[in-house]
């Protein structure tokens, strides 16, 4: 897909991976839609971009994706104003990771699945049938390697990813008939937002290796590289799917490295208590 001039919407733009990514389509001249709840942020990537000579126009909608309403007065004004939408990049989630029973079971739990499960869901529902009457279109799900390898702390996280796998795989057959593409992009550990309020204090050191992190603008890239030629998923860095093949052909070994070297020394306190 040429870029130049296409209708981008990127949800979750204020900061992070998407912020990044709508800076990533606005340097190849696209028209980006620009959604996110802190709208002052959005204005002030707004004019970076339209600042940028590239003859980018932008749309700031301040959307919170887990109210339907949010969602549907998105797409309205991205239609009112550009006509069409090409791009869809569900990119809007966040995690707290925690022991399973230390999560709280609405501001933790359900508004997880509500912003990255059913807010990927029904702005995907409302989108398609633009895509559907234009025979044409890219979604791009942002997904994680917590959608591919269930670690400790992750279980909603994980479990909200896993559901947005399953959606998307399901969808890209369905849809491809009208020459609609569905994609999955799963980032190892990137340095952003989301990592620095994601919650619990680790005991062990167990951190991503240095050479394996990405910065949100490599996800950004990547983004736009799999808009222009579209497969079914691609995992970032390449790395990371020895870790996918080990977890799938290699599972007891995946399973006793992590609960002898992660969950039985960050609870080592609550083992032993009497």
């Amino acid at each position: 897909m040429d870029i130049r001039g296409k209708v981008v919407i990127v949800t979750g733009a204020s900061s992070g991976i998407g912020e990044a990514t709508a800076r990533a389509f606005g340097r190849e001249g696209a028209s980006v839609v620009l959604a996110a709840r802190r709208v002052d942020k959005l204005e002030t990537l707004a004019r970076e971009i339209n600042g940028a000579g590239t003859g980018a126009e932008t749309l700031v909608v301040q959307a919170d994706l887990s109210k339907l309403e949010d969602i549907q007065g998105l797409i309205v004004q991205a239609l009112d104003k550009f006509g069409r939408i090409d791009v869809l990049v569900n990119n809007a989630g966040f995690g707290r990771l925690d022991w399973l029973e230390n999560l709280d079971p609405v501001k933790d739990i359900q508004a997880q699945i509500d912003v990255n499960v059913m807010g990927v869901i029904q702005t995907t529902r409302l989108v398609l049938p633009v895509m559907i009457k234009q025979r044409c279109g890219v979604i791009i799900n942002m997904c994680s390697m917590a959608g591919l390898v269930g670690t400790p702390t992750y279980t909603i996280y994980a479990a909200s990813k896993h559901a947005v796998h399953g959606f998307s795989e399901a969808l890209r057959r369905e849809v491809k008939p009208w020459g609609i593409d569905v994609c999955l992009i799963y980032p190892g550990g990137v340095v952003t937002e989301f990592t620095a309020h994601a919650g619990i204090k680790r005991k062990t050191n167990a951190k991503t290796p240095k050479f394996m992190l990405l910065t949100a603008e490599q996800v950004g890239d990547a983004v736009v590289r799999l808009t222009r030629r579209p497969r079914r998923m691609l995992v970032i860095p390449w790395l990371w799917n020895v870790t996918v093949f080990m977890n799938k052909f290699l599972t007891g070994l995946v399973d006793y490295t992590t609960i002898h070297r992660f969950t039985i020394p960050e609870r080592e306190d609550e083992l032993n208590a009497k």
